[in-house]
């Protein structure tokens, strides 16, 4: 058989194999495309009482929202009554290859109403799972420790419900026009600056600076409460 024919066959199962390789590569880490009746997410505590909701836009390999974690956890409580708390998803997948399968995790754990359990999960075991080849078995395990059905949790997980679900997030915050960076924050869909919530002194984040902010955005929607 001729040489030239058979380099060419070659070059074209090459070229096969490499497409595949992306696509499966693409299937890991999640679709650009989304299905375009998705709705962003709807992740929610609090009770609303004052009638403000508080945003957050995160990614749960992202190390500084893991640092901010803790503060927000505190404001959540602190302000359960009062405030609407949101958390949306914000994959940066260029800088944090295993962001939106974390996110999968997260919302796939929401589908049993298990959505900030599996959230708090990811943040306290971050170094655990961010480096790992195959982060899903990490999952897998938070997914048993807050009682999910795992044979559930695994199916949705793969889901392009899932899939889509994030990717509408991400496009909720292209909307908003700010640089895409975690964590960013919206209160009562106004974007407040990280350097608005961090201590001066030592840069990390504050609870007193949140609840500043928040009470101020609270006044000015309850002028009659003063």
């Amino acid at each position: 058989m001729d040489k030239r024919f058979l380099g060419i066959i070659g070059a074209i199962i090459i070229i096969f194999i490499g497409v595949f390789v992306i696509s499966q590569k693409s299937n890991n880490n999640g679709s650009t495309t989304t299905n375009s009746n998705s709705q962003p997410t709807s992740h929610t505590e609090g009770q609303n009482a004052k009638g403000v909701t508080l945003v957050e836009y995160g990614d749960y390999e992202c190390p500084i929202c893991a640092e901010y974690n803790p503060a927000v956890v505190q404001v959540q409580q602190q302000f359960s009554k009062d405030i609407l708390y949101q958390f949306r998803n914000l994959p940066l997948t260029q800088i944090h290859p295993n962001a939106f399968a974390s996110a999968r995790a997260a919302e796939a754990a929401g589908l049993q109403n298990k959505y900030f359990e599996m959230n708090q999960k990811l943040y306290d075991n971050q170094n655990d799972w961010v480096s790992a080849t195959d982060p899903q078995t990490f999952f897998d395990t938070y997914a048993q420790q807050i009682g999910l059905n795992l044979t559930q949790f695994k199916s949705d997980y793969a889901s392009s419900k899932v899939n889509d679900a994030i990717n509408a997030d991400l496009a909720a915050f292209n909307k908003t026009g700010q640089e895409m960076a975690t964590p960013s924050f919206f209160l009562d869909g106004q974007y407040v600056p990280n350097s608005e919530l961090v201590d001066s002194q030592t840069g990390a984040p504050s609870v007193s600076k949140f609840a500043a902010v928040i009470n101020s955005e609270i006044a000015k929607k309850n002028p009659s409460a003063k």
